[in-house]
């Protein structure tokens, strides 16, 4: 069962998604700060007060987050990347790029920007916060002052965990950068800091069990129980991540040698341009169950259609409306060569929005290699769906 998210926003034409996991964490953030750390440190108020302000400091903390993937994001724009989407959850947020950086400058610059945001928002508040302090006897700044600390030093801890070296994390991402320049080897590079990453997984997870069993045992502060979980969840997370790329990067390593001829399907169904939607629904879609087909108009290829552009038009008007109205038309992205690597095509099929693509040699179609085809490939072969 796929969780449920929502947009709310865009932001450098983004769209900015929140996933069900956040208002769980959006939740645990206000009752910890309205119940424990705001009466403990500025005592005297309702417990409304208390709980507008851990609301407020919650909602900060989480556009802190989404200023700090917009970061990512606005390198990724300038060195031409697509990003899908911003999608705030549980642990924080992540940018979906289409594709990788294209060279090993653009993936560290790529992977600082975000934690540079994160240290230039927590230095702003400290400097509000000292400014504030010298005025707050006259003008009763007290709570904001507190909220304006609690943000900087979350902002800063963002900062500083994301720059531990272990893939995915920033940090981990940079030391990937560094390996694919020294290695000239993208994937090597991926799998090692990803096997980076697992081990600072384990030791994140040992250290929270410590803390918890320090807990347990009354060496430690009963209070540091929750801090000893999260930290366990939290490495238990970068350790599933780390192991998900290294397992990825060597499924990409293997698409790289891997021409397109060999995955290809080579029986080709095309609909012609003419003909209207519901003649193409009956005769092609529900006979053949594929889910797109090559367009052809007197031989030539002139676009593709699927089941996405179907299903933009009422099945009332597909007697009277032409595939060559709602097809998608050819262009350079549609077409491939035999020869060119797997990784290539799905590298395109992702940045482009195909499902598909034509595969042509010499001017003529040969071929169709589709999204679904590869992951059959991939399974036959051992590797997980996902």
């Amino acid at each position: 069962m796929q969780v449920p998210s929502w947009e709310i926003g865009r932001a450098l034409g983004i769209p900015i998604r929140v996933h069900a996991s956040w208002f769980v964490v959006f939740l645990l953030v206000t009752w910890s700060l309205s119940t424990g750390y705001l009466p403990d440190n500025l005592p005297g108020l309702t417990p409304e007060r208390y709980w507008a302000m851990g609301g407020l400091a919650a909602i900060l903390l989480f556009v802190s987050v989404l200023l700090h993937e917009l970061g990512h994001s606005y390198v990724a724009l300038y060195y031409r990347i697509p990003i899908e989407k911003i999608t705030l959850f549980i642990f924080g947020g992540v940018a979906h790029m289409r594709q990788e950086a294209p060279t090993p400058r653009a993936e560290f610059l790529i992977a600082l920007a975000g934690p540079a945001v994160s240290f230039v928002i927590g230095g702003l508040c400290f400097v509000v916060v000292e400014l504030a302090e010298t005025i707050q006897r006259q003008h009763g700044l007290q709570g904001w002052i507190m909220l304006g600390a609690l943000l900087g030093f979350v902002n800063m801890q963002i900062g500083l965990f994301n720059m531990i070296p272990g893939f995915p994390l920033d940090g981990g991402r940079m030391l990937r950068a560094g390996l694919w320049a020294w290695g000239n080897n993208f994937y090597r590079a991926t799998k090692q800091a990803a096997g980076i990453g697992l081990g600072f997984g384990v030791m994140l997870g040992l250290a929270g069990l410590v803390v918890l069993y320090g807990s347990a045992s009354g060496g430690l502060p009963t209070s540091m129980a929750s801090n000893g979980g999260w930290v366990v969840v939290i490495g238990m997370f970068l350790f599933s991540a780390a192991l998900a790329s290294r397992r990825q990067a060597v499924m990409r390593q293997a698409l790289a040698t891997v021409p397109i001829r060999d995955v290809m399907a080579t029986t080709v169904t095309s609909i012609p341009s003419h003909c209207t939607l519901d003649v193409a629904v009956n005769q092609h879609f529900q006979s053949y169950g594929y889910g797109g087909f090559p367009v052809l108009e007197d031989g030539r290829l002139v676009g593709l259609i699927s089941t996405v552009e179907i299903q933009s038009v009422p099945p009332s008007l597909w007697p009277w409306r032409r595939v060559e109205q709602v097809m998608r038309p050819r262009s350079e992205s549609l077409v491939i060569e035999p020869d060119i690597p797997v990784m290539h095509a799905l590298e395109r099929m992702a940045r482009e929005g195909w499902g598909r693509l034509v595969v042509m040699q010499d001017g003529e179609m040969v071929g169709l290699v589709t999204h679904s085809a590869i992951v059959r490939y991939l399974q036959l072969r051992g590797f997980p769906r996902r």
